[in-house]
């Protein structure tokens, strides 16, 4: 499956951004999805996931509550929408796939076969 994430830019605080994860090659609903994030010199962090079905949902602490996934499997496509945005929420943001088959490890990068390019997300005044 090949990813294409888009809806980077820039916003200022407080702002919102919905970031979109087009996949194609391969039916969506045979993965499980996640958004991660990365500063450049910091490891690779989980920010939401998503299992292939969409009954379930997974955020990082630091996001929990102003982020929210989803998916349309009709469409191929995986969103996150980012509300109160805030500058430490600056960072490239990928999209990944794993196999849904897996399970219990959303937030593990390792486990995500597939990702996307990744789209820049800055948060500034």
């Amino acid at each position: 499956v090949q990813l294409q994430a888009s809806g980077g830019g820039l916003v200022q605080p407080g702002g919102s951004l919905r970031l979109s994860c087009a996949a194609s090659g391969r039916p969506l609903r045979e993965y499980n999805m996640g958004w991660f994030r990365q500063v450049p010199g910091k490891e690779r962090e989980f920010v939401a996931a998503i299992r292939w079905s969409g009954g379930n949902t997974y955020y990082a602490d630091l996001v929990k509550g102003r982020v929210t996934i989803s998916r349309d499997n009709a469409l191929n496509t995986v969103d996150l929408q980012m509300n109160s945005l805030k500058p430490d929420d600056t960072a490239v943001y990928y999209c990944a796939a794993q196999p849904a088959r897996t399970y219990s490890a959303e937030a593990d990068s390792s486990k995500y076969d597939y990702w996307g390019q990744g789209t820049l997300v800055t948060v500034s005044s």
